[in-house]
């Protein structure tokens, strides 16, 4: 049977002391950063417009002319095709405000040797790569709860500027819970561990005002399949707490339940407020889940729905 037992402040603090240090990032920003750019230089990523008549450049539909109207708003061209005439309308290009928002907990902090990374670079990484790329396409971006979004270049830099200073250091496992804007988008970059009713109201926060959102939820290989067998020893870095586990490989089956319920449940919050759900893992290259985020980001604007 399981057993836990909570720490003592002189047990606790050597393994607090390693995982600070690991989620001590500012030695390792500037290759975050370069790597970042070369995830967002992979990412075909076009202006996303409102889908709606307006100034643009994009061209939007035809309309009969109605009486009235400056005859320079005639497409001459299309009103030849028969005997009405014609106005050409662009659609509505407006930059959008994307909050995006990167996990550094300590759970954050852990790598196992079938990852590429760990879960926290692999989620600066993603974050980084992600502003660059709303950037590009005329869009600003913020760091909720750190930094108003902004259309700055060079947006990577100014983030790693904030998270390399102590101020804006941050260990908490849940994004602020402020609402946005209507129309206003948020881009969550965590491993999403706290327990699943504390993520729907956080969500529900968030969203409050009408502000969609997408969850990219970072995960080791480790955690996905547990193949550990015989007597194992669980650490959890965040509250000070071991599990001592006799069986691990029937443990790691209810393990492996309770995380896939969990994950329905998120799912499920998500959906309720018409946001995504993305599970990467970090034995996979980031592009992939770069791509599929702004692949979502482009559906859930243009209404054709996500699956």
């Amino acid at each position: 049977m399981a057993r836990v037992r909570v720490l003592s402040e002189a047990q606790r603090l050597p393994g607090r002391a390693v995982t600070l240090s690991a989620q001590d990032l500012a030695a390792r920003l500037p290759r975050l950063v370069l790597e970042a750019r070369r995830v967002a230089a992979t990412l075909a990523h076009g202006i996303h417009g409102r889908r709606r008549a307006g100034p643009g450049e994009t061209f939007w539909q035809f309309r009969p002319f109605s009486s009235g109207e400056p005859a320079s708003r005639i497409d001459w061209r299309r009103s030849g095709r028969d005997d009405r005439l014609y106005v050409r309308e662009r659609e509505w290009e407006a930059a959008h405000s994307v909050h995006v928002w990167i996990d550094r907990s300590a759970s954050m902090g852990f790598g196992s040797d079938l990852a590429m990374a760990p879960k926290c670079d692999r989620a600066v990484v993603l974050g980084f790569a992600l502003a660059e790329s709303f950037v590009e396409a005329g869009e600003r971006v913020g760091l909720m709860g750190q930094a108003p979004p902004r259309a700055a270049r060079r947006i990577a830099e100014r983030f790693a500027e904030i998270m390399a200073d102590p101020r804006g250091q941050s260990d908490t496992d849940m994004p602020p819970r402020t609402p946005l804007a209507p129309y206003d988008e948020a881009v969550i970059v965590s491993d999403c561990l706290s327990p699943a009713p504390e993520w729907d109201s956080c969500i529900e926060e968030i969203a409050a005002r009408g502000a969609r959102g997408h969850i990219l939820m970072i995960v080791d290989p480790v955690e996905e399949s547990f193949p550990f067998a015989g007597q194992a020893m669980l650490e959890d870095p965040e509250a000070g707490l071991r599990l001592r586990v006799g069986d691990a490989v029937s443990w790691g089956a209810q393990y492996r339940t309770r995380i896939a319920a969990h994950r329905d449940a998120l799912e499920t919050a998500a959906r309720r407020r018409g946001w995504t759900l993305t599970i990467h893992r970090t034995d996979r290259p980031a592009s992939e889940a770069a791509l599929r985020l702004m692949a979502l980001v482009q559906a859930s604007r243009s209404g054709t729905g996500v699956r």
